[in-house]
């Protein structure tokens, strides 16, 4: 008889974008040309610095254990650059390393979370929120990111949410926003922090997409008078250096926190390898220049994929505002199509033609309230952007191919129409 999985092991939803991601794969290894817009990576080279800085430090053997906080010259850069570029009063005890930000989650729950505590988050999320709430026993509390202001936090949800949820402990807030592109502007953090502040409430503030600002510059909550003391922030460098594969970001938090979250590296990780610590600082450093190239180069994939988007009958999405990606409401093709927002994204990949797809994630992979929008990354050369534009009008004109896709997958037919904007 096997060994019994745990509750939690058996219930365990995942980043779905990395499942699409087998599917594309798996397609183009057997011929299919598939444009990829369903996985968040970069499509640039890792910046020059932390190239040569890697190298380096592997020929100067700087491959054993180091501290579980992170070795000083790297934490010491991360805090003169969150100083520095977003105004936070950091310093190198503020900043703990870890192997990208989705860590960060984790340890933020195993700090501050008890079981039966209510959590804040808004939705559409990033999907690993809710198991990393789950492993604490805590509760996710949904409130609903809207099309319609821009897909900001709801101040009024927030004071709902710390007056009558019977164990209110945390807010999780993800700015600029995985998927949407929205943004928390600064009267909104003015106005969270003012909330919070000299109460027992923590807040996880996950901020990767900190200069993929399209429209002003990138804000960060633990600017705000108090935080440092109540917030932990997260960054990784896998959208800003195109580092995601090297698995390097930091948290930025007081003191105390950041040696309690150090702990939790020691029992689990050990160390972030020094090579990739150094390559960071290097990046932090030197490539500011070349960082800012390339966030202009994805600036104009957004705006490419957005106005090519707006054009498509039943496609409205709103102008760029922040991230790569673009994510426009699709409820009147699926109301007219009877398919859900995700199978709509599997027909694209797998249903619409034989030889050529589109990948791309329905909007319910991150949530309930993501349901009737699709969310598309820009991580594909220009003119396979355009490519994918001028497919998906015929895509969706194929409805005979859209019955044989739902003959197929009954489980994408759509139970009642979604909600439409009057």
């Amino acid at each position: 008889m096997p060994v019994t999985l745990s509750h939690f092991a058996k219930n365990l939803n995942v980043e779905t974008a990395f499942t699409v991601l087998a599917v594309a794969k798996t397609l183009k290894a057997q011929g299919k040309d598939v444009v990829e817009l369903e996985i968040g990576d970069s499509p640039f080279e890792s910046t020059a610095s932390a190239k040569a800085a890697g190298e380096q430090a592997i020929r100067d053997n700087q491959s054993h254990y180091c501290p579980s906080p992170g070795i000083p010259v790297f934490r010491e850069a991360a805090a003169k650059f969150v100083s520095q570029e977003f105004g936070i009063p950091a310093k190198a005890e503020n900043i703990v390393a870890g192997p990208g930000a989705k860590i960060f989650e984790q340890f933020f729950c195993e700090a501050f979370l008890n079981p039966g505590d209510g959590v804040l988050v808004f939705s559409p999320h990033f999907p690993t929120f809710l198991p990393n709430i789950e492993r604490r026993q805590a509760r996710a509390v949904l409130a609903p990111l809207r099309q319609e202001q821009e897909f900001r936090p709801d101040i009024a949800a927030i004071e709902n949410f710390l007056k009558t949820d019977p164990a209110p402990k945390a807010l999780f807030l993800n700015s600029p926003h995985n998927p949407t592109g929205g943004v928390a502007t600064q009267e909104d953090l003015v106005a969270i922090a003012n909330l919070v502040r000299g109460k027992d409430i923590a807040v996880f503030s996950d901020e990767p997409y900190c200069h993929m600002v399209w429209k002003g510059r990138h804000r960060s909550l633990l600017e705000q008078p108090g935080m440092l003391d109540q917030c932990v922030a997260a960054y990784t460098f896998s959208k800003s250096y195109s580092m995601s594969g090297w698995r390097l970001g930091f948290a930025v938090s007081s003191a105390p926190i950041a040696d309690a979250i150090a702990k939790m590296t020691n029992t689990c990780l050990s160390c972030v390898p020094p090579i990739v610590q150094l390559a960071g600082a290097a990046a932090l450093n030197n490539d500011h220049a070349e960082r800012d190239r390339v966030m202009q180069l994805f600036r104009e994939k957004v705006v490419l994929l957005t106005n090519g988007l707006n054009q498509i009958e039943g496609f409205r999405t709103l102008d760029p505002t922040a991230t790569f990606y673009v994510f426009p409401n699709v409820a009147p093709v699926c109301n007219k199509l009877g398919i859900t927002s995700h199978g709509l994204a599997l027909y694209l990949l797998e249903g619409a033609d034989d030889k050529f797809g589109v990948a791309c994630l329905g909007g319910e992979c991150f949530g309930e309230a993501g349901a009737g929008f699709l969310r598309f990354s820009c991580a594909e050369p220009n003119e396979r952007l355009q490519q994918a534009l001028d497919f998906l009008p015929v895509a969706i004109s194929r409805t005979d191919r859209v019955a044989a896709y739902l003959e197929k997958h009954p489980k994408f037919r759509l139970a009642k129409p979604y909600p439409t904007a009057k």
